[in-house]
């Protein structure tokens, strides 16, 4: 399946959202386009993702595809303990571009934030 054209479609910010695998209730995303495939990696997908004020993760993050983050809305700490406690604060707005295999995080909004993502497989790359 590829992704569709979509021709400025409007977009419902208040329904729509569900939480990821692994992460908690107070962390959502709401996809926009995907035809991502982690299996075979190959595709992308495009997201919001966002924070409700004090919910963070615990755990840094690793995955096989690039990662492009801009933070659109609110504050984003990246770095906390399993606690939540520490980390570097970043104000919107904010951009950050991660590549296959690269740890980051954990997160955590202490008053909320809204991120858009770009998630993809570079094509380039042959699986060895």
């Amino acid at each position: 399946m590829t992704k569709p054209h979509i021709e400025f479609l409007a977009i419902d910010i208040d329904s729509g959202w569900e939480v990821p695998p692994g992460y908690p209730e107070g962390i959502q995303q709401k996809v926009l386009t995907s035809d991502l495939d982690e299996t075979n990696q190959t595709g992308s997908r495009t997201r919001l993702l966002r924070f409700d004020p004090g919910e963070y993760t615990t755990k840094p993050f690793v995955h096989d595809h690039w990662e492009e983050v801009y933070l659109i809305s609110g504050d984003l700490i990246v770095g906390n303990d399993e606690n939540g406690d520490g980390g570097e604060s970043f104000q919107a707005p904010t951009y950050a571009c991660r590549p296959p295999g690269a740890f980051h995080g954990p997160f955590k909004s202490t008053k909320g934030c809204v991120l858009y993502e770009v998630h993809y497989f570079d094509q380039a790359v042959t699986k060895e």
